[in-house]
């Protein structure tokens, strides 16, 4: 078997084409996880007051979906290093929609389209691009402004001990700041904090539904090109490689001729 080109054709009409290593595999699921866990704390907590959750369980809602989004975000830090360092199809220059003749691919490709036999990619195709990289902006920017949320909520890092600081009543040890405690807070400067955090909530909030929406259109374009083109990219997520018919429209030529000559 040469790993690094495409197996022969089993039968099928089908070769076997090496995709996604194994840190990209890697990122996608615990990045899956991470979403659902997310989604499934932040949808309690804005519902916390139909749902009468005490303001300790509040704090422990919050507390999970932290330690949930710290995972998340070093997830997200990770995949963007290894754009630089992981194998042809984890490079940006794969994923995102640039290069020289990214245009062209894409006007091919939605033509291929219209003619009713869209083009087989090994990598993401051209409007998968797009996709990749709208969600990866939106995940970027739920990250950062949860990690702000974090400590305007209940105090944890990066940014927990300068706002405790800021808010804490004369008297009181910032250290032993705790989360719905009115009478621990200065009422001036509690106030000038949640008018910072505002903007931040907003954002947080609005990102969440632009992921769950990006999320829902992401699982239909897998479960589309799955039924339409045969292209594996769920199994791939898995086992690395990606079963396709025909010549891949990114297929690198050393990888073609060892095709034709195997």
């Amino acid at each position: 078997m040469n790993n690094a080109g495409p197996q022969l054709p089993d039968g099928t009409g089908l070769a076997s084409y090496r995709v996604w290593d194994a840190p990209t595999r890697g990122f996608h699921w615990i990045n899956a996880i991470c979403v659902l866990l997310l989604a499934a704390l932040g949808l309690i907590l804005l519902n916390a007051s139909a749902l009468d959750v005490s303001s300790s369980g509040k704090i422990l809602l919050k507390t999970l979906h932290v330690w949930t989004g710290y995972v998340f975000a070093l997830n997200i830090v990770i995949r963007i290093a290894w754009g630089f360092f992981g194998n042809h199809h984890a490079r940006w220059r794969q994923m995102l929609p640039v290069g020289r003749d990214y245009f062209r691919r894409l006007r091919r490709y939605l033509a291929s389209i219209a003619e009713g036999s869209p083009e087989p990619y090994i990598g993401h195709n051209p409007l998968g691009r797009i996709a990749i990289s709208g969600l990866l902006l939106i995940m970027i920017v739920q990250a950062s402004t949860g990690l702000l949320l974090a400590g305007t909520d209940i105090y944890f890092p990066p940014f927990g001990a300068w706002i405790a600081e800021w808010i804490a009543a004369p008297g009181v040890d910032p250290a032993t700041l705790v989360p719905y405690s009115p009478e621990m807070y200065d009422e001036a400067a509690y106030a000038e904090m949640r008018s910072l955090r505002k903007p931040f909530f907003v954002v947080h909030l609005y990102g969440f539904y632009l992921l769950a929406a990006g999320t829902v259109i992401h699982i239909a374009g897998v479960v589309i090109t799955e039924t339409r083109e045969g292209g594996s990219l769920t199994s791939a997520m898995i086992s690395g490689r990606k079963a396709l018919s025909g010549r891949p429209a990114d297929a690198p030529e050393s990888a073609v001729a060892a095709e034709k000559h195997a």
